[in-house]
């Protein structure tokens, strides 16, 4: 086996015995991009050069018998919208193809602290708006699937060379299923976690305008791995207090520990698409492995996730109208098409011209549903859900036409429900329809990752292993 196939656990663990070399672990990495990026273009601002020299520090670090981090020697990509110092932080806009990041984000820093090596940054979708990775300044990022569907977006770049084995783990961040979408349609595995358990602050950037409110309350940052283990490893890395954030905890919740057995809820429909029947089988699973692990399993009607996808669609795509004719101004075609179909849809549920008071209401309301979800589950509950209604979308499905742009939209509300809701989710790999991965998605309350973590080792302990045919 060679050293790229190896997980970031085992990678980690090698290092710090001195049975791996950082050196080597690095090289095996390059020489696998070198291999398949040619063709997945997963990666960009990839620099051979810096990464060998982070990566013989790090051997002599360990030579020296110094404190090692949780991640010494392992090497990660990082997301292109994601503030790197000195690295390309381009947003996919051929007009800012040359931007660079002057400081680390918070997530990059806990990650270069715990002795991550980054070896490239991951393609996205212009502005990271779309569930299709692929942008006039660098191209389209393919699925090591299927070059013919999506490898999901906005972190399709972080997945795809997630599970073509150029890295062991992936930053990513989801404001609408950017890291959990991606994550199953190429057969790995994504965390979002609970608002506020990893920090969203950036440096403070040039533009004078500020964040929207939604991007501020929703956005997450998160790990994709190759497998539960690699994730939560990195999930607990990245997890930390910051009051920079104006949505950080101030300390990290204590896990209390389930009363008795854990219960699950399987959602399937809620209304808004029904499910493809490769889905349905999906959770049929998932389910099934989860009653063989010892979950007490039962279907649900919950009509309150139908309810926060709607107003995923009223109240961010009203944060993003003021500034919409200055962003499509310098987006590509394929993200001005997704953005008209999508406020076509957002109109079908709210009208043309939702006003002020629809806003403030939808506001209010989201806070109910909060409250409401979080009595349901508690920390002995958990809820099972489609990552989406639809297996992996053929490549621009999103843009073909209006009707089936409008049909993509509502195919995920199980991505757009939760960041309106603040829950941690998991999308983990549950097998193979038609040679597409397809994932599921696991719930649970807020602060509970441990809980949802647990159940997704329970699904991947049970279901087939996924590799690419690379």
């Amino acid at each position: 086996m060679e050293l790229w196939q190896l997980s970031a656990t085992q990678l980690a663990a090698g290092i710090r015995a001195r049975e791996i070399s950082a050196v080597d672990a690095v090289e095996s990495c390059l020489n696998r991009i070198d291999a398949v990026n040619p063709t997945l273009n997963a990666l960009v601002d990839v620099r051979p050069e810096e990464a060998l020299a982070d990566a013989r520090r790090a051997d002599e670090a360990v030579a020296a018998g110094e404190t090692l981090g949780p991640l010494h020697g392992v090497p990660v990509s990082t997301k292109l919208n994601t503030p790197q110092k000195g690295r390309l932080m381009s947003h996919g806009i051929a007009a800012l193809a040359g931007a660079t990041a002057a400081e680390d984000d918070a997530c990059v820093s806990a990650l270069r602290g715990a002795g991550a090596i980054f070896l490239g940054r991951s393609n996205v979708p212009a502005f990271s708006v779309r569930w299709f990775s692929t942008n006039d300044a660098h191209g389209r990022t393919l699925n090591p699937w299927s070059a013919g569907h999506t490898p999901g977006g906005s972190s399709g770049g972080a997945a795809s060379s997630l599970a073509a084995g150029m890295t062991p783990l992936a930053q990513g961040n989801d404001i609408g299923g950017s890291i959990r979408f991606p994550a199953a349609c190429c057969g790995v595995v994504g965390i979002r976690p609970t608002v506020g358990l990893v920090s969203n602050w950036m440096a403070p950037q040039d533009s004078p305008i500020e964040e929207p409110l939604t991007f501020q309350a929703w956005a997450v940052q998160g790990p994709l791995g190759r497998n539960v283990a690699d994730a939560r490893l990195a999930l607990r890395v990245m997890a930390g207090p910051d009051l920079r954030d104006p949505f950080g905890v101030p300390a990290l919740p204590e896990a209390a520990p389930a009363a008795g057995p854990v219960r699950v809820g399987l959602v399937r429909d809620v209304g808004l698409a029904a499910p493809h029947p490769s889905v349905n089988a999906a959770l049929d699973d998932a389910a099934r492995w989860l009653a063989e692990a010892g979950y007490e399993v039962e279907e649900l009607e919950l009509p309150l996730l139908a309810e926060a996808s709607r107003l995923w669609s009223l109240l961010l795509f009203e944060d993003m109208r003021p500034g919409l004719p200055g962003m499509l101004a310098m987006a590509d075609e394929g993200l001005r098409v997704h953005m008209r179909y999508a406020y076509e849809y957002a109109a079908e549920l709210w009208g043309d011209k939702p006003d002020i008071q629809d806003y403030i209401q939808g506001w209010a309301r989201r806070a109910t549903l909060i409250t409401r979800l979080q009595e349901l589950l508690g920390r002995d509950r958990i809820l099972l859900t489609p990552v989406s209604a639809e297996p992996p979308f053929e490549q621009d499905a999103d843009i073909d036409d209006p009707v089936r742009g409008r049909a993509v939209v509502a195919a995920q509300w199980p991505m757009t429900a939760l960041p309106v809701l603040g829950f941690p989710g998991v999308s983990v790999p549950a097998g193979l329809a038609d040679g597409l991965p397809i994932g599921v998605q696991l719930i649970g309350g807020r602060f509970a990752e441990d809980v949802v973590l647990d159940a997704a080792q329970a699904i991947e302990d049970r279901a087939p292993r996924l590799v690419p045919p690379l």
